[in-house]
């Protein structure tokens, strides 16, 4: 009995002692995977140099961090995945307990050279300091950048524009013959999972993430480049609000103002202010684009267009104002005028009188005297007449001067009356002339944004 006891406890020994346990240090020490070994790290990982490493690349997008027309500068966030086969890696994962995987750090391995070609700032994000090395070989690395990268803008259409910008990925020093670059996913697959993973988009709109290959020859060696192409929208609501509608109100302040009276001074102060109003705004216009640009943007054509009306409408104005002044001027000459001639026809109406009263008072006279004295009634008659004739012909030399007043008076009133009719013709046709034209641009002006 004891002896069946003793043999069930070895049995039961060897049972508990047969259980293998393994590491991960096991598989690094297996692989002879340590920082001073460069068998690893210095060369690319093939055992024959004729055979390309297939680098297998994906790019997905986390954020728009920050797109600048001024300095026409991109700035995504993404997440970069990279595969490739080395081919002095490989174990059984059956003698290590089936591990399959490992994590080193990055330091211990050959990494493809790979660069963007358009960024032009360093990558301060925090890098990721271990890869995964799969028991066939396989080498996955996987890193957040932030790329701080120059694009091309077309801001013709801003705030309604559509941007395209392209991230191009290639080996500094590998051609097609030793290293390929493949994309993971297709471009439906890419923008699907970055839509899926956006964390932030601002002011513009992820809309598509293509990928294209391009191959190129330099010094008699193709090499081959990957292009991410990453498509966005502006959202325009705030440049709408805080722009274009501004300008809008201003134009339509400054139609309005075509209802204050002219000879006053308040609408040509009005147009002065909402005129500076509007430089303000092209101020604040020249900070936001680029100063070079293939094509003049729309929104610098619609602030220049109504600028330049309402300056012709301010010349307008002035102009309108200056012959209402000059009206208002001669009106106030022909007023003293008036006075003055009204003052001289008052005299002569006197002086008439007073000359034909002492005739009537004389010939009263003469009526009643007439039977007495004869002989002295003819001598006073003699010495009447003359005097009569002399009266008579002062009174014809003052209606030949009141006729030439009266003349010069009318064509004064024609020329008062032209001047206030110029300026209200003008007055009238510049403000047909103002709408149509306005109505006219405003409408062209948005259907090529729309379009």
């Amino acid at each position: 009995m004891m002896h069946v006891a003793f043999l069930l406890l070895i049995v039961f020994t060897d049972g508990a002692s047969s259980k293998k346990v393994c590491s991960y240090q096991d598989v690094v020490d297996y692989l002879n995977l340590t920082t001073d070994n460069s068998v690893f790290k210095l060369t690319r990982p093939v055992l024959d140099y004729k055979h390309s490493t297939m680098v297998e690349l994906d790019i997905l997008l986390y954020a728009i961090l920050a797109v600048i027309e001024k300095t026409q500068t991109f700035v995504p966030f993404i997440w970069v995945t990279m595969m490739w086969n080395n081919e002095r890696i490989s174990w059984d994962p059956a003698q290590f307990c089936g591990i399959t995987h490992i994590s080193v750090p990055r330091e211990m391995l050959w990494t493809p050279d790979l660069f963007i070609y358009e960024m032009i700032q360093k990558d301060d994000s925090p890098h990721n300091p271990y890869m995964y090395v799969s028991y066939d070989g396989t080498i996955t690395f996987e890193e957040d950048v932030k790329v701080v990268s120059t694009c091309k803008m077309d801001v013709h259409k801003f705030p309604f524009d559509t941007q395209r910008c392209n991230i191009t990925i290639g080996s500094a020093i590998h051609c097609v013959n030793e290293m390929r670059l493949l994309p993971s996913s297709n471009s439906s697959r890419a923008t699907q999972f970055s839509r899926e993973m956006m964390k932030s988009q601002g002011e513009w709109e992820f809309l598509q993430l293509s990928i294209t290959s391009y191959n190129f020859t330099f010094n008699d060696r193709q090499w081959e480049n990957l292009i991410y192409t990453f498509t966005m929208k502006r959202r325009p609501l705030l440049h709408v609000i805080n722009f274009l509608l501004p300008i809008l109100f201003f134009l339509s302040l400054d139609l309005a103002s075509y209802f204050i009276a002219d000879h006053r001074g308040e609408k040509l102060g009005f147009k002065v202010t909402v005129l500076l109003a509007i430089s303000v705004l092209l101020l604040i216009l020249n900070d936001i684009l680029p100063s070079m640009s293939n094509k003049t943007p729309l929104i610098a054509t619609y602030c220049i267009v109504i600028f330049a009306l309402m300056l012709l409408s301010l010349l307008e104005t002035i102009l309108v104002t200056y012959l209402m002044e000059k009206d208002s001027v001669s009106r106030e000459e022909l007023r003293l005028r008036d006075k003055q001639e009204k003052v001289k026809i008052d005299n002569c109406n006197a002086e008439e009188k007073r000359l034909t009263g002492c005739l009537c008072i004389c010939t009263e006279c003469d009526g009643e005297k007439q039977h007495e004295l004869l002989p002295v009634a003819e001598e006073v008659n003699n010495s009447i007449q003359p005097r009569e004739s002399h009266v008579l012909l002062l009174i014809l030399e003052e209606l030949k001067e009141l006729q030439t007043t009266l003349n010069l008076h009318f064509r004064c009133r024609q020329e008062v009356g032209k001047s206030g009719h110029w300026a209200t013709k003008i007055n009238r046709a510049f403000f047909i002339f103002y709408v149509t034209t306005v109505s006219l641009f405003l409408t062209l002006i948005f259907i090529e944004w729309n379009t």
